[in-house]
């Protein structure tokens, strides 16, 4: 979400606050990202190993690993989003456990692959926190490789199995974290996540050969499904899709000969009360209506294109919202000693911005009332 800002009087740029916004993505962006890959346990059936014609069971145990991918993806700007991702997983693997000799094992294992993530960015301002971070979470299916290097188990009675080869499967995943926006650079982001990404095997996965005192044997190995752990940091970048302003709309000069004076009162986001600035401002609009000839005031109310409620809904509201701060800046200059009945309100709701911005925009400059004086 850009934030634009222009140059007005000192008293009018005291009434506007400054806020923190988050960037609920819209359009395109990529993201990359690595960090630290744990592995669980992973449970194996080995087939004449270690006797030939038997099938045993025991444990891979994974010591580090990382990972890393890269993605590309669609903001579709109500906070849900669809990417494609590509990504590798390294892992090293430690120890074979739960066999009938003890032993040493050394080994690696690689997976790669492609998955489909659809993810919801979380937009704290609906519950009333502008802080420039959005929580994410999500879930992807795709299909990854998983690749084993020679992994070698020596046992203490001196035989030695290998195992090796490479195999696909199905790929899952689930999802949370957050973005916080860069300040300064529109559209970039630091991410954190953690994801759990599972994967199932196909039987006869892996090849296994094992060495002893009878000779050379082969067989397969069969794992149950995978689970890795990770903690990701990463960064990305949204591209700016919003279609550039309107040009600013033609001055008409009116008829009369006298020009209208002019007076503009801000509010808060979602505010239809009046600060203490705001007030010295209506009250500076009703002290000159009795210097300058005056025969109507005009107080026309308007907001920015945010809105507390989404879509036509979110129109309607901010319809409202205009014409209950006109309604306020009408009570403060009839307690000033304006006249009740020179006084004539109406509501614009998000129409003639004074500031044009892209869709769903908290700008303080377009959240006002217009004091004329005619």
């Amino acid at each position: 979400m850009r934030l634009r800002t222009a140059l007005l009087a000192t008293t009018l740029m005291a009434a506007a606050p400054v806020a923190a916004n988050a960037t609920i993505i819209t359009g395109p962006y990529v993201d990359l990202g690595g960090g630290y890959n744990l592995v669980q346990n992973q449970h194996g059936h080995f087939a004449n190993d270690p006797i030939p014609g038997q099938i045993s069971s025991s444990q891979y145990r994974h010591k580090d690993g990382f990972t890393g991918f890269g993605a590309f993806g669609w903001g579709f700007g109500n906070g849900l989003r669809v990417e494609l991702e590509g990504v590798y997983n390294y892992s090293e693997i430690s120890h074979r456990a739960y066999t009938a000799v003890p032993g040493s094992t050394s080994g690696n294992d690689q997976s790669y692959g492609g998955l489909v993530n659809v993810l919801y960015d979380i937009d704290l301002k609906q519950f009333g926190i502008d802080v420039p971070i959005t929580p994410f979470v999500g879930v992807g299916v795709g299909y990854l490789w998983q690749h084993y290097s020679p992994t070698t188990t020596a046992y203490m009675n001196g035989d030695v199995s290998r195992l090796g080869g490479t195999n696909g499967g199905f790929a899952y995943q689930g999802i949370v974290g957050a973005a916080y926006d860069i300040p300064g650079v529109p559209g970039l982001q630091v991410t954190a996540q953690y994801r759990m990404l599972g994967q199932t095997f196909s039987s006869g996965s892996y090849t296994l050969t094992t060495w002893d005192q009878m000779g050379k044997h082969s067989g397969n190995a069969n794992f149950d499904d995978r689970f890795n752990h990770q903690f990701i940091l990463g960064l990305r970048y949204a591209f700016e899709t919003a279609p550039p302003p309107p040009p600013p709309a033609p001055v008409v000069v009116p008829p009369a000969p006298t020009p209208a004076r002019t007076y503009l009162v801000f509010f808060d986001w979602d505010r239809s009360d009046l600060t203490a600035r705001a007030r010295e401002i209506v009250a500076e609009a009703a002290q000159a209506s009795t210097h300058v000839q005056t025969t109507r005031i005009e107080v026309n109310g308007y907001t920015d294109n945010s809105a507390a409620h989404p879509g036509p809904r979110g129109q309607k509201y901010n319809m409202g919202l205009s014409v209950r701060r006109a309604q306020s800046v009408k009570a403060e200059l009839i307690r000033d000693g304006v006249p009740a009945n020179a006084i004539d309100i109406h509501g614009y709701g998000e129409s003639h911005p004074l500031v044009p911005t892209g869709p769903n925009t908290r700008e303080p400059q377009n959240r006002r009332v217009e004091i004329i004086l005619h």
